[in-house]
């Protein structure tokens, strides 16, 4: 049996009442009518959780018709806290899914929000299924309940206005962005503008470090005016007008008596509780050992520095694994591994962990928000929360706009158009084996990929690689062709590496093992992929020189591997021809686009770059 160096104290589950303002299934329609009748925008919450987003929507002035999640306690407390209709609904069924839509377009929904789960795409064989399905061979949504899929599914069939989409960061980078891109293509296919942003919470009065992937799509407007950015709010600003807690666990209901002036900020979450009372101000109880270490901690302190002697953990694994707040800094990002244990976030003058009320105070929750469940599920529902003031600033851009009128073009899809057409017509020339096509192979890719030639070079090599194309594999005759063109130590090292291949059919029969047996580096990887007809985005800075100046924004010159991959996956899009753009794009950047003295009026994309216009006036594409 375990033993424990600290009392198990396990906290009381909290149930909520239903608000008073919800309505059922039955009564949904008449409810939403009136709403409308009486000017309300409607919004639909899906996956929301404890309604993080669904607080953020009703900020910025929707009402919150419908929410859908899966979760006992999340649902309980999204019922506690907003009117309308919160449903234990799984998006992954198609039957329950067509009953919410039929449901949803009985109303005048103006607004559909989520952070649906994107897990990312197999590399494996996503080319051949997309260009199925922009054919029309296969259906949109298959069988294996892709959660994002369900989601555009409900936008699609119910058609609101507007739309939302949080997600985490890291799981569209680790994807290149595959499926955000899909997402965008299949909204613009259906009218809507879109807008896709990565952004620093901290920069709408969050706490905390924390950056979210926002996708906005309209079909009313073009226009996405996000709020001005505001000073960022810190740690103490957000909860130091807290009880203390001194030894202490705290409780449930607890007297509020600050000392001093609250900020602003705090009077902000103070706003709608009328009486000297904090609710949820209660956190785990501390070891004795774990409390020493968090007395000798400053923000600053690793737990690398800690006396050997008093580590529990290994420090080279668990680096970060005890973390004290600063209060003049912001908060570390607060996510749901705060609900197994919070030693990521220690309390910046006390010795023990935050509390409930601290860590929605840090997610922007304000103090009459309840959570049901024990205060581990609140934890859990607040980590997973997106914060209501992150969501009112996506939110606000969608507010309708006064007296605009949609484009008739979408600049987005005739720059697409424009960049595959100048691609497809340069690969039927000197440069069809570094822009993707029937004739560009795996093999032709491989040597493409470690010859890496300029475009000057490319006329050498074509010979050769023609051989390539035509063979199926390199043959000593190709080999011979190829030699002939080289004229650098690389390319002279890679000939050498070619005779020892020449003539192995066995290498060329899996293309996927290609790169392995060749022993590329992964950028050399990356470009095979590429040609060979993958959908990968490359980073490199030529390429993210063309997308920051065309888009006009700064990752030229920072968070190119961030903000640089959101420009970059703007302009290759999401469809079967992302690939060609792609490639498209990292030819522009050796051709014309150079860093210093660009030849802008020899670019394709120039009318539409903003650069470009700085340097050289000319006619606006749009």
């Amino acid at each position: 049996m375990a033993v424990y160096a600290v009392k198990l104290e396990r906290s009381d589950v909290l149930q909520l009442p239903v608000h008073p303002d919800a309505c059922t299934e039955e009564t949904f329609q008449q409810w939403c009518a009136e709403r409308v009748a009486g000017g309300a925008r409607l919004a639909v919450d899906l996956f929301s959780g404890g309604g993080g987003l669904s607080l953020g929507l009703t900020n910025a002035g929707w009402t919150v018709a419908a929410s859908v999640d899966h979760n006992k306690f999340a649902l309980q407390t999204h019922r506690a806290n907003f009117p309308g209709l919160a449903l234990d609904v799984d998006l992954g069924d198609r039957q329950k899914r067509a009953a919410l839509i039929k449901m949803l377009k009985l109303a005048d929904i103006d607004l559909i929000a989520g952070g649906p789960p994107c897990q990312p795409f197999s590399r494996a064989g996503r080319s051949k299924i997309r260009s199925l399905v922009d054919a029309g061979v296969r259906d949109e949504f298959d069988e294996r309940k892709e959660l994002w899929q369900a989601y555009v599914d409900v936008v699609l069939k119910v058609k609101p206005r507007a739309v939302l989409m949080e997600n985490v960061p890291d799981m569209a980078l680790g994807d290149d962005f595959h499926v955000v891109r899909r997402i965008v293509d299949m909204l613009e296919r259906a009218g809507y503008r879109t807008n896709l942003r990565l952004v620093d919470a901290w920069q709408y009065g969050v706490p905390q470090h924390r950056k979210r992937l926002i996708l906005l799509a309209r079909s009313d407007s073009a226009a996405f005016p996000w709020p001005e950015p505001v000073k960022p709010v810190t740690v103490h600003e957000a909860i130091a007008d807290l009880p203390g807690l001194d030894l202490g666990t705290g409780g449930r209901d607890l007297p509020y008596a600050p000392d001093g002036q609250v900020s602003e900020f705090a009077a902000r979450m103070r706003r709608h509780v009328t009486d000297g009372r904090v609710w949820d101000h209660m956190t785990r109880p501390v070891r004795d050992d774990d409390r020493k270490i968090f007395s000798l901690m400053t923000s600053k302190t690793l737990y690398a520095n800690i006396d050997p002697a008093l580590r529990r953990y290994k420090a080279d694994t668990f680096d970060d694994k005890y973390k004290r707040l600063d209060w003049n800094e912001l908060s570390r990002s607060i996510t749901a591994h705060i609900a197994k244990d919070g030693y990521w976030y220690i309390h910046p003058s006390e010795n023990r962990t935050l509390t409930v009320r601290e860590a929605a105070r840090i997610q922007t929750f304000p103090d009459d928000f309840r959570f049901a469940g024990t205060r581990s599920h609140a934890f859990q529902q607040i980590g997973n929360a997106v914060p209501p003031m992150l969501g009112e600033a996506a939110a606000t851009a969608l507010l309708p706009v006064p007296d605009s009128e949609i484009p008739a073009r979408n600049e987005w899809r005739v720059l697409s158009r424009q960049l595959a057409s100048w691609a497809e017509r340069r690969r039927a020339g000197t440069y069809w084996s570094v822009l993707p096509g029937e004739r560009l192979t795996p093999p032709v890719a491989a040597v493409v990929a470690m010859l890496d030639p300029s475009p000057a070079e490319l006329a050498a090599y074509n010979d050769g690689l023609g051989e390539v194309a035509t063979k199926g594999r390199i043959t000593k005759r190709a080999v011979d062709l190829i030699e002939r063109g080289a004229t650098t130590r690389a390319s002279a090292a890679t000939v050498t590496r070619l005779r020892q291949l020449q003539d192995d059919r066995k290498i060329w029969l899996r293309a996927e093992d290609i790169p392995e047996i060749l022993d590329l580096p992964p950028g050399k990887t990356a470009l095979l992929k590429l040609l060979a007809g993958d959908d990968v985005l490359l980073t490199s800075q030529p390429v993210i020189r063309v997308s920051s100046r065309v888009l006009n924004t700064a990752s030229e010159r920072a968070n190119s591997l961030t903000d640089g991959r959101v420009d970059l996956s703007r302009l290759v899009g999401g469809d079967a021809k992302a690939p060609l753009r792609m490639a498209a794009l990292r030819l522009i950047g050796q051709l014309h686009c150079h860093k210093q003295a660009p030849l802008c009026e020899r670019c394709p994309l120039a009318r539409a770059c903003a650069t470009a216009r700085d340097n050289q006036p000319s006619d606006r594409l749009f």
